[in-house]
């Protein structure tokens, strides 16, 4: 039996997202990806746009993602630790991921030592330079009151609206070829401050849909999860090293 002693790390699914058929094949793919992985993971770490679109009302939750959600159950009665970044797509998540599968939620940064390693985890939006009327939008938003009335809208215009706004997102208008960031990239160039005062070895994100691995000084290393309807990409701490991966990768 294999011993459970890796750390994984993954985002931007936007589950919820494109066409019927096309949210279920990115679905399916993520089943095979988690089943991949079960035999050896200690913890998952899903950071942020997990879905397009999640609001918990009171007693009810956006239907579908049945076989995600169901072999993310299967991990957690394995033993498993699962943790849940708020993202801001879903940042409106509260404690049935918690009840349901003892998950850990995070809204904000999560710091964390494994193997002698420190890591800075976070979904990556808001952050750095630049984005002020995000920044703006996410504190209302983020607040009790904003949440209170969006509760007070019927799921089926809550929804209907949430995914008309999915249509017209950043992710449903790019492109795989999209450039990649310099140095001037808004999360390097916060990285690069925060370690000015903290130690990280690993400062994760998500939220930019690019696949990256940039190294900031001598021994820190800032490294973006990329997404899930392009690129398929997550990452792997063995104990050693974090390492970049692509799952099921065309040729």
């Amino acid at each position: 039996m294999a011993i459970r002693n890796k750390l994984y790390f993954a985002s931007d699914f936007h589950l919820g997202t494109g066409t019927f058929a096309q949210y279920r094949e990115r679905e399916a793919r993520l089943v095979r990806w988690l089943d991949s992985i079960k035999h050896d993971a200690a913890e998952v770490f899903l950071m942020g746009d997990v879905f397009d679109f999640w609001f918990e009302y009171k007693t009810v939750v956006p239907k579908g993602y049945i076989r995600f959600l169901g072999k993310l159950a299967e991990l957690a009665d394995a033993g498993i630790k699962l943790y849940f970044f708020k993202g801001n797509h879903d940042m409106w998540m509260f404690d049935y991921f918690e009840k349901e599968l003892g998950a850990t939620i995070i809204t904000n940064e999560l710091e964390i030592e494994r193997s002698g390693k420190k890591f800075y985890l976070h979904h990556g939006d808001g952050l750095g330079p630049g984005d002020a009327f995000y920044k703006i939008l996410k504190k209302v938003f983020r607040s009790g009151f904003c949440q209170w009335l969006f509760a007070r809208i019927h799921p089926n215009l809550g929804v209907g609206i949430a995914n008309y706004w999915s249509s017209h997102s950043r992710l449903a208008n790019e492109k795989k070829d999209d450039p990649k960031p310099g140095e001037q990239e808004w999360l390097v160039i916060y990285c690069r401050e925060l370690l000015q005062t903290h130690y990280y070895d690993y400062l994760l994100f998500g939220h930019r849909h690019l696949p990256l691995d940039i190294k900031l000084n001598d021994t820190s290393r800032y490294i973006n999860l990329g997404e899930w309807v392009f690129n398929n990409t997550y990452a792997v701490f063995d104990g050693v090293d974090v390492t970049l991966h692509y799952f099921e990768k065309s040729s």
